[in-house]
């Protein structure tokens, strides 16, 4: 009880953007939700998938379960604050929704997930698109890559 208690407090004294944004997506502002969005937002790595996240957050020594992440990031999604990708292997990433558009490649050695944007790649499948009488609604580009032989 007396956690839920340090638990409340915290909350109530915390209105910081992880809140804010929780609450503009009509979630509560629970701390397993702001801890977990904390950590897509402050990680060096822009995709994370579940385990890492899961694995982050046990070891700043917060105890949440992982099908806690699992349905936290669910209804993240479900809200538009996330985006999920599943790449080779079908092994779910997840990345704060971003402000741009970008495409991705994915190293097949690694897995590292690489983000980027070409304006000519855009305008090619603009202009693809219309030849063939359509109008683009979305899309998404994945390019699997691995290490050029030296």
């Amino acid at each position: 009880m007396i956690i839920l208690e340090v638990a409340k407090k915290i909350l109530s004294l915390v209105m910081n953007k992880e809140t804010k944004e929780l609450k503009k997506a009509g979630l509560k502002a629970t701390l397993p939700r702001i801890r977990i969005l904390e950590t897509l937002e402050s990680s060096s790595e822009r995709h994370l998938s579940a385990e890492e996240i899961y694995k982050e957050l046990i070891s700043a020594g917060e105890e949440i379960g992982l099908a806690t992440v699992y349905r936290v990031l669910t209804q993240f999604e479900s809200a538009g604050i996330i985006l999920r990708h599943n790449f080779e292997g079908n092994h779910a990433v997840y990345e704060i929704s971003p402000d741009d558009h970008h495409d991705h490649m994915v190293c097949l050695e690694t897995g590292k997930v690489i983000e980027f944007h070409d304006d000519t790649i855009e305008e090619l499948q603009e202009k693809i698109v219309a030849e063939h009488g359509y109008e683009m609604v979305d899309h998404s580009m994945v390019l699997y890559v691995k290490p050029k032989s030296k």
